[in-house]
């Protein structure tokens, strides 16, 4: 077996990155020939991390920017396994990455990174995935807002709203950081969906208990109240004051939301 000095197994590392026993295999295939034992690690990690693919990635960052102006805004999310990894300054300086490149481009554009992804999931030892990215252009006015939910930045949101203070806009981020709606207003959700709710509540034991001509109007309540309540944002009750609802601390302010996003890393 070739001798490897010291010094070029250390060089090696220095400039991979990777462990210093691979490191000192890549040079003994290679005869200790640098440029070929790089190429063999580079390989031999993006091999590796093709193995982890489909692994839960539950750990991550979510990160946002926004233009000084407020007409744009940004925002990511990258997974990773554990949360020490997450914390990873390589780890971190690509998902930054991620972020300047859906800024410049918008989504998809991650994919010019794959090669560097598969190469950190290697060098790093766990499955590494761009899960969501999304970019919003502020249209009529409107301002971008965006939040994530320290300390560790695994939810974050994007929001378009139209009138309103700033102040307000981050309000609403915060608080569809904390209750996760599925739609802004009643008329985005599909009617199929709300027929499917309505069949449900109509078929429990708890309404066909009730006398027949007081079951449809026990479902209307029960559809304000459990579905529209936890799911449509302006029916939702405010965190922020629960005397009111979410459409109340708009309309209070002459604001409108235009569109959301919301990202979570978890199970």
């Amino acid at each position: 077996m070739v001798e490897i000095a010291a010094a070029l197994v250390k060089e090696l590392r220095d400039r991979t990155g990777a462990p210093m026993m691979d490191c000192k295999r890549a040079l003994q295939e290679t005869s200790g020939d640098m440029e070929a034992a790089i190429r063999v690690l580079r390989e031999k990690g993006i091999a590796g991390a093709a193995k982890r693919e489909g692994r839960q990635t539950p750990e991550g960052k979510v990160g946002y920017r926004l233009a000084e102006d407020g007409r744009r805004g940004t925002m990511v999310a990258v997974g990773c396994e554990t949360e020490p990894v997450s914390n990873n300054d390589e780890f971190l300086a690509f998902a930054t990455k991620v972020l300047e490149v859906i800024e410049a481009e918008g989504p998809g554009a991650e994919t010019t990174l794959e090669e560097e992804r598969l190469q950190l999931a290697g060098k790093l030892g766990e499955n590494i995935v761009v899960t969501d990215a999304a970019r919003f252009e502020a249209v009529d006015g409107a301002r971008i807002a965006a939040y994530a939910h320290p300390p560790r930045n695994k939810i974050g949101v994007l929001l378009q709203m139209r009138g309103g203070s700033e102040d307000l806009a981050r309000k609403v981020a915060m608080h569809i950081a904390a209750m996760d709606p599925k739609w802004i207003g009643r008329d985005d959700v599909p009617e199929e969906k709300i027929a499917t709710e309505r069949e449900i509540y109509m078929s429990s034991d708890e309404v066909q208990s009730k006398p027949e001509q007081a079951r449809e109007k026990i479902v209307e309540g029960m559809l304000n109240k459990r579905f529209f309540g936890a799911n449509v944002l302006v029916d939702q009750e405010w965190v922020h004051d629960s005397s009111k609802k979410v459409g109340e601390a708009l309309a209070d302010e002459g604001a409108e939301v235009l569109e959301l996003e919301r990202f979570e890393l978890s199970q």
